[in-house]
C-alpha cells in the first residue's frame, strides 16, 4: 500500500475517532441531564403554612404528607414545626416531604376519664378535640370491666405534645395484660424500682444519678426534712398513672 493510501486511512480513522467521542461525550451528557434534571433541593419549610409550603413543594414536583400534629408555643397554629428530609437535601422529583403541623398552644383541658367505660371516655374526649391514643388493657378485679383505670397524659396535665389520650382499661383475669399502670417508685431504691418493673417486663433505661441537695433545718423547733437517701429514685418518666407496656423504656433519675 502506497504512503498517499496509509495516509489518508488514517485521516479516516482519525475522524471515525472523533465521531465516536463527540458521540460518547454526547451521550454521557444526555445521562447526566436524565439523572440530575429529575433532582430538585428540598426547600426550607419551617415556620409556612400548611398551604404555603404544600404548594411550594408541589411547583418543584414533591409531595408534601402532615404526618404528625404538635401543641406549640413557638410556632402559631396552622404552620410548618418540622420537616424530614431536612432543607437543602438533594431528592428525586416525586419525593415525598413529611411535615409536622403546629396546633399552636394547648388550649384544651384534658378530662379526667378514669372511671368511665372505655367508649364514654373516647367520646368525652373527642368532644373536646382530642383524639384517643394507644388502648391497652390490664386484668383487675376490682374495676368493672372495659372501664378506664389509668390515662396518659393525666386529667388537666398541661404542656402536652399530642393532642391524643392513651388509655388503660379493666379486662377480666384470665385476659393477657398489654400494659400496666405505672407505680409510684420516688423514694425507693433503684434496685428495688428495676426489679419490680422487671417483674412485669417492663424495661428502664440506663438511670441517671444526680446531686439532691440536703435539706436545711428548721427554724425554732420545726421538724427538719428527711434527707434523701442515696441510691433512691428522686424522679420518674412516665409519672405515676400513666400507662405502660413493653415497648416503653422507663426513665428514672437517682440520688447520688
Amino acid at each position: 500500500m502506497s504512503g498517499h493510501s496509509l495516509l489518508k486511512l488514517f485521516r479516516v480513522f482519525s475522524v471515525v475517532v472523533v465521531l465516536v467521542a463527540l458521540a460518547l461525550v454526547s451521550a454521557i451528557a444526555t445521562m447526566h441531564f436524565a439523572i440530575h434534571g429529575a433532582e430538585v433541593q428540598v426547600p426550607a419549610l419551617k415556620g409556612m403554612t400548611v398551604a404555603d409550603a404544600r404548594s411550594q413543594a408541589a411547583g418543584l414536583g414533591l409531595n408534601l404528607n402532615v404526618d404528625n400534629r404538635y401543641y406549640s408555643g413557638d410556632v402559631a397554629a396552622g404552620h410548618i414545626l418540622s420537616q424530614s428530609p431536612a432543607a437543602g437535601t438533594v431528592v428525586r422529583r416525586e419525593w415525598h416531604v413529611r411535615v409536622a403541623e403546629s396546633l399552636g398552644p394547648q388550649k384544651v383541658d384534658v378530662p379526667n376519664t378514669v372511671g368511665s367505660d372505655q367508649r364514654v371516655a373516647a367520646l368525652e374526649l373527642r368532644r373536646v378535640g382530642l383524639d384517643v391514643g394507644t388502648v391497652a388493657h390490664l386484668p383487675d378485679g376490682d374495676a368493672a370491666e372495659g372501664s378506664v383505670i389509668a390515662q396518659d397524659p393525666p386529667a388537666h396535665a398541661q404542656g402536652i405534645e399530642r393532642p391524643s389520650v392513651n388509655l388503660l382499661t379493666a379486662a377480666p383475669d384470665d385476659t393477657t395484660a398489654d400494659g400496666y399502670v405505672m407505680p409510684d417508685l420516688i423514694g425507693v431504691p433503684i434496685v428495688a424500682a428495676q426489679a419490680q418493673l422487671a417483674a412485669v417486663g417492663i424495661k428502664t433505661d440506663t438511670p441517671d444519678f444526680v446531686d439532691v441537695p440536703i435539706p436545711a433545718v428548721g427554724p425554732g423547733g420545726a421538724q427538719p426534712a428527711v434527707p434523701v437517701a442515696p441510691g433512691s429514685v428522686v424522679a420518674q418518666q412516665p409519672p405515676a398513672g400513666a400507662r405502660v407496656d413493653q415497648t416503653m423504656q422507663v426513665k428514672l433519675s437517682v440520688a447520688k
